[in-house]
């Protein structure tokens, strides 16, 4: 609407002047539509274009065009969502007995050093996040050597701690036993020389040993390991030779028993993620576990073992899965003079796999040991031929 033609000169100016401050409001706010919203948080930012607001002073008209605002233009850069955190993947290697005693201490003599016996496991022992063997002779600088001959005191010395943990290992099942076997001077005294020396060894070396004590109560407590987060609680216990158990304030081994076995768990469920069982027991020679062996499973899983892994049988024993928790009866030999046949030269290393504290699965690396512990990874038909013999003892578990 234009001024009427026939008012004075000042009110058309005035009027002209009205209707420029109602087509610029027009412009900057189109009628029916609010000027959008100043930010709350959301991923809509704050406008960059400010609404007009009526002047209280002599208005300045500008020429610029209106800015038009879009909801999705941004000041700052748009954040992206967290995420979903993924488990970490966690991988725990266990081995066969070791017994560097014997002809494998006469070779370590020898040579002056007990690194060589690793040289070619080392390796895959160090790659794993975790790496857990079984300790069945004692190490003590104090214990005479017995020669390469046929006896049933196994010791050794300190430089086989140095090259167990120079492979890698981090924590030791010393609920065995050949853990309190002495010789000469370490027998002097209570003739618990060796076994302390033991542990000592082990600490040392920072492998940390589990299953034994200064008393029964100590014997029981569980290692606890962090790795990426998660807390895998180990206890171990044996059942072979009851002068190596502990008492209430001797020396010795925890006793692999269904009351103990339950208490151990709970122990270890109370201060840990995952629980790890290390019995040792068992017939030796036998890759069928006996009637104890499958008792003691079931008990540790229906105690919330949330994996059980033998030794002591000196060959590889049956797997067997209970209520999804699997058993592994005996694992072989890694480190041992036993050459009077194939099969006690024959372990397995077992690795298991978890994605936080979710079990994944296994892995069986079959191996063959020499007369002086010279580890290998057994051939393409030795391999074979050792995982069909647990799968063969496997498949003749019945309960």
């Amino acid at each position: 609407m234009l001024p009427h033609p026939g008012l004075p000169a000042a009110i058309k100016r005035l009027l002209a002047f009205c209707l420029l401050l109602l087509l610029a409001a027009c412009q900057a706010t189109p009628t029916g539509i609010d000027p959008p919203p100043a930010s709350t948080g959301s991923l809509l930012a704050t406008p960059s274009a400010t609404p007009f607001q009526p002047a209280t002073q002599t208005p300045v008209i500008s020429p610029t065009e209106p800015v038009a605002v879009s909801p999705l233009l941004t000041d700052t850069p748009a954040i992206p969502p967290t995420p979903t955190a993924v488990p970490p993947r966690i991988t725990l290697l266990f081995t066969g007995v070791i017994v560097p005693a014997r002809c494998v201490q006469a070779a370590i003599d020898a040579r002056g050093e007990a690194d060589y016996i690793y040289a070619e496991v080392g390796e895959l022992i160090r790659g794993a996040d975790l790496s857990v063997g079984t300790l069945n002779t004692t190490l003590s600088d104090a214990s005479a050597h017995t020669g390469c001959i046929f006896t049933y005191v196994l010791t050794s010395d300190s430089r086989s701690g140095a090259a167990m943990a120079g492979a890698g290992f981090d924590l030791m099942s010393v609920a065995t036993n050949h853990i309190v076997n002495c010789a000469g001077a370490s027998c002097n005294g209570d003739g618990w020389g060796a076994f302390r020396d033991t542990l000592d060894v082990l600490r040392s070396h920072d492998i940390l040993p589990v299953g034994a004590g200064m008393d029964h109560a100590e014997a029981m407590q569980p290692v606890v390991v962090e790795v990426e987060g998660v807390r895998f609680g180990f206890v171990s216990l044996g059942m072979i030779e009851a002068q190596v158990f502990a008492g209430e304030d001797t020396p010795g081994i925890a006793v692999l028993n269904d009351d103990n076995l339950r208490a151990a768990i709970a122990a270890a469920r109370a201060v840990a993620d995952v629980v790890i069982v290390l019995p040792h027991w068992g017939p030796e020679d036998s890759p069928n576990p006996n009637p104890d062996q499958l008792h003691l499973a079931q008990v540790a899983v229906e105690a919330g073992a949330d994996l059980v892994v033998g030794n002591h049988t000196h060959v590889v024993q049956a797997i067997e899965q209970i209520d999804g928790v699997d058993v592994f009866y005996g694992l072989g030999n890694f480190v041992f003079d036993q050459t009077w046949d194939l099969a006690h030269q024959q372990g397995v290393i077992l690795l298991v796999h978890f994605e936080g504290t979710k079990y994944l699965g296994y892995e069986l690396i079959p191996t063959h040991v020499d007369g002086d512990g010279t580890v290998h990874i057994a051939g393409e038909a030795e391999a074979a031929q050792i995982l069909e013999r647990i799968e063969d003892a496997s498949n003749q578990i019945w309960r």
